[in-house]
């Protein structure tokens, strides 16, 4: 899509803060007016508009593209997006643990079980660890714990939680970012805890690296965004 505005930026309207292009109030695909109650993140999607060049490069604007999707599916999906975050607890990264080599299975402990301990104190919600390589049922009422914790979320936080859980392939560092218990450095080092001993071992190939860039910048643009939502 070809540029067809010169100036974006934001208006106030008694629903928050619309974002304009040309004095125009933003609408998504759905029809959704883009009017959000944070003027800071109002303020940082104008400017991933203005950025734009002769064409409009909507990969190119993480906020948009998140807040977007807390407009347009998370507020109207709630109830899936919850049930699909809690599964990632049934299997959360940060449980699953190896036997050998000894060396990671230090790594491991020592870098996630603090996380879950975490978890356990701030949201009554204890996790099991396990060595096994199938899936081990995890406690009915940590289950329950977790998921009246991301219920509570709003529908920005929640999206969120969502783009951190699915990118760290873990629940108990989503809610860790989103309450900034971590940041998205030490979220993202956690994550790939696996994936930078095998590296240091074996090296890393010019695709993999490519892929795990991008997987960063989402997360960082993740992490600006729980920021601006305040």
């Amino acid at each position: 899509m070809r540029r067809f505005f010169k100036e974006a930026g934001i208006a106030k309207s008694e629903s928050g803060f619309a974002v304009t292009l040309d004095g125009k109030v933003v609408r998504t695909s759905a029809g959704t007016a883009l009017t959000l109650s944070s003027q800071a993140l109002a303020e940082a999607i104008a400017q991933e508009w203005q950025a734009q060049g002769e064409t409009i490069d909507l990969h190119g604007m993480p906020l948009m593209r998140l807040a977007v999707a807390a407009l347009d599916y998370v507020a109207s999906n709630r109830d899936v997006v919850v049930a699909s975050m809690l599964e990632y607890a049934k299997t959360d990264l940060l449980c699953y643990r190896v036997v050998e080599p000894t060396d990671l299975a230090e790594r491991q402990a020592e870098a996630w079980q603090p996380l879950v301990d975490w978890a356990a104190s701030r949201f009554d919600a204890p996790l099991a660890v396990t060595v096994e390589l199938a899936a081990m049922p995890q406690p009915t009422a940590s289950l329950a714990a977790l998921e009246a914790a991301i219920s509570d979320l709003d529908d920005f936080r929640l999206t969120g939680l969502r783009g951190c859980t699915g990118i760290c392939r873990s629940l108990i560092l989503g809610l860790a970012l989103t309450e900034g218990r971590i940041d998205a450095e030490a979220a993202w080092k956690l994550s790939q805890l696996d994936e930078d001993f095998q590296i240091e071992r074996w090296g890393e190939d010019e695709e993999a690296k490519e892929q795990r860039a991008a997987l960063r910048a989402s997360l960082d643009a993740v992490e600006r965004f729980l920021s601006l939502v305040g």
